[in-house]
Order: C-alpha cells, then structure tokens, then sequence
C-alpha cells in the first residue's frame, strides 16, 4: 500500500496498469513502466498491454471491477478520454504514462512526457479533482470542437501521426483549412449567463475543459480544469484565409485578444449550426449538432506531481 502524503487521504492498495501498445512508443514502454512502478512502490497486481484499441472499454471495466485504487494508463488523449466515461465520478484514481502525439491532458496537468519522471509521478505525486466537459452522453477532458477541428480530425490519419508525430497536427489543419466551408452558429446560455449570440463565416467553436488540445493549442491561457467553467470561443474567418495568423494565435493562445474571436466562460452552452455538422471530442468525432456542453466539476480523480498547480 502507499499513502499519497499531499492527496487528500488517498491509499493506493491495488493498482492496475494498461498500455496501450499501439499508441507512440507503447511497445517499448509497457515492459519498463511496470517495472519501475514495482520498484517505486507501486502494489500493482494487474497488468494489460492492448494491442487492439478497442478492448479498452471492457478491461477498464475489469480493472473497476476488481476494486484496484488506482488505474495507471499508457496511452495519448484518446485512451484518456475513453476512460474517462468508466472512471467518472467515481473513486479510482487516474495515473497517465503520457505516450501519444499531443498529450494534451498531461501537459495541462503538467505531467510529465518522461516515462521514468511519470511513473515517478505516479508513486510520489499528489491526487488532485479535476472538472470534466460533457457533450450528450460523452465526457472529454481537453476540448469539444464544430469546425475545423473535426476537420483536422479526418485528416489526421494514424499514419500520419506515427510518420510525424505532432507535426501531424499542423499538416492535417493545413489540408483541413483549405477544405473548409465557413458556417453560422447560434450559442445559447441555459445558465442566463450571457446573452444568446447569432455568429456568421464562422471557422470554429471550441468548448474547451483544458488549457490544451491539438498538440499544444490554447484553449485558453486562462483555462484550469477545476475551475467548474468551460471556455467557449468562436473564431469567425478574415476577409482573407490567414492560415499562418490563425495557427500562430492558437498556439499562442492570443488568439483572445483578437477582434474576430468571440470568447465566453459558461457551466452550459448550447450550439446550434447552419448546416449540421459533426461535434470532435478529445480527437473523435462522435456527435452532431445541435448539441448542449456542460461541465461536471470535480468528476475525475488524478494523480500529479507535487509541484502541480493546474488543479487542486
């Protein structure tokens, strides 16, 4: 058993780990990762290396099942937000070996990509509740986008991730902008916390939960993920096709500051498009609008290093 000194009381008596061994570098770290957690303390009494993506909902679900404290994930963004659905509100704590492309959640979480400095993490860190994002049915950690981020979705293929790793993102939303038909939205506040808004020549809403998402995009520069906010934001198109502009104030998150960026903090919102068009969550497009977006505060147990001051 180990006690986390900073985590709110937490004990950890039986641990899990499951890699997915498809994500970048996934093979090689499995073997490696569960020896260092053993010998950092770690009680880990289960271990899983998937090599097909799609049996990560039934072994979370085992993993549950078996009443271990804490999951230890290897995998990107989207083994994160896969399990996140199963570990909703519940007690089981989130350890992440960050082994994707963009690794969003973890660089919002200042986790670190280092696979020793991680399970280090894991042994020694503290447990922190963080907010999630939830679209219909779906929770998502980092960010719900309509647009262009669906878009870019498409375009990012598995090859071209693991051929370029995060330059994928820039190549996949170069093809995506060049492709893309601006549409109107109409955002409503079921809170009554700001006025309904009608925007046109529209390239993307995002309603985002974490400060990051696509390999390092802001989402906001003041976003946090325990905040029980959700920062909302539509970026209308120029007269001209500035796609440097646009991923240059992404990146930056100054975007903010720009005269054809609306921006909006909310518990709800819901968004309607002229025409439907797919909703992206964590890098899966997975609904259509209309769709409404809430935050669940407090929804999801994870464990960060002591010096972490994303979350609380």
């Amino acid at each position: 058993m180990i006690s986390m000194p900073d985590g709110g009381g937490a004990q950890i008596r039986k641990a899990a780990v499951v890699v997915n061994a498809l994500s970048r570098s996934g093979e090689e770290a499995y073997a490696r990762a569960v020896r260092l957690l053993r010998e950092l303390g770690v009680p880990v009494e289960h271990t899983y290396a998937l090599r097909k993506p799609e049996r990560l909902p039934e072994v979370v679900e085992e993993v549950l099942g078996e009443g271990c404290d804490l999951l230890v994930l290897g995998g990107g963004d989207g083994s994160v937000s896969t399990a996140v659905d199963f570990l909703a509100g519940g007690e089981t704590v989130l350890g992440l070996i960050p082994l994707g492309t963009a690794n969003d959640f973890a660089r919002t979480l200042e986790i670190p990509v280092d696979l020793e400095e991680a399970c280090r993490t894991i042994a020694c860190g503290k447990v922190v509740d963080v907010d999630l994002g939830l679209a219909g049915d779906n929770y998502f950690v980092n960010v719900a986008t309509v647009g262009i981020g669906a878009e870019v979705t498409r375009a990012l293929s598995p090859r071209l991730k693991k051929r370029f790793g995060t330059l994928a993102y820039p190549l996949a939303a170069v093809k995506a902008f060049f492709r893309h038909e601006p549409f109107s939205a109409r955002l409503t506040f079921p809170e009554g916390d700001h006025e309904p808004v009608e925007l046109e020549r529209l390239l993307q809403v995002a309603v985002g939960n974490g400060r990051f998402y696509g390999g390092g995009l802001a989402v906001s520069p003041e976003a946090g993920m325990d905040d029980k906010r959700l920062d909302v934001y539509a970026i209308r198109l120029g007269r001209h096709r500035d796609l440097l502009g646009v991923l240059r104030y992404l990146r930056s998150g100054d975007f903010i500051n720009q005269e054809n960026v609306c921006q909006y903090r909310t518990r709800r919102v819901c968004v309607r498009t002229e025409p439907e068009l797919p909703v992206n969550i964590d890098g899966e497009v997975v609904a259509r609008t209309p769709q409404e977006f809430r935050v669940v505060p407090d929804a999801l147990r994870v464990m960060v290093p002591r010096s972490s001051t994303a979350a609380r």
